[in-house]
């Protein structure tokens, strides 16, 4: 089984308990939670602040199933702890899981995106998945987790959280 890495996200209700929720979801077979990095709170990417902060936070996770497998399993989870799909771009939502990387594969298509587009231009999960994987080398542009958290333009602030 491949390493498989995760952004969870949540800026609506109990923050916490979601992303908690979420972990304990995911950690059921055919998956396996093996790490998770401390959660980072930070301004919403994209969107405005009215719609509040969010709780981020990278898992590593194992699993048998395959990249639209997991995708179609994290959206029931997402469903089951409320997110709410709007068209049209970002809102606000219990909880967001997205898959960035899967092994050293690459998915390219409506639904998916492996490793996930405009990740390395967000400071929210370079974060987090520099905590669990620095040396981690991106299998499109060939540069660890480090390195693009070092050559990140995103100014918004993320810390620590609690």
């Amino acid at each position: 089984m491949e390493a498989i890495f995760l952004i969870l996200g949540s800026n609506l209700g109990d923050r916490e308990t979601f992303l908690q929720q979420a972990v304990a979801l995911l950690d059921t077979v055919p998956s396996r939670v093996l790490r998770t990095s401390s959660v980072y709170e930070s301004d919403p990417w994209g969107f405005g602040h009215a719609t509040g902060r969010f709780l981020n936070q990278a898992v590593e996770l194992r699993s048998s199933l395959a990249p639209f497998d997991l995708l179609r399993r994290i959206q029931a989870i997402e469903d089951m702890l409320g997110r709410v799909r709007t068209p049209g771009g970002y809102a606000a939502r219990t909880i967001d899981i997205d898959i960035i990387f899967f092994g050293d594969r690459t998915v390219c298509s409506e639904k998916l995106a492996i490793p996930h587009c405009r990740m390395e231009e967000r400071m929210f999960v370079l974060q987090p998945l520099s905590e669990l994987i620095p040396g981690f080398i991106h299998p499109v542009l060939r540069l660890t987790v480090g390195e693009l958290k070092e050559r990140c333009t995103d100014a918004l602030p993320v810390k620590k959280y609690g």
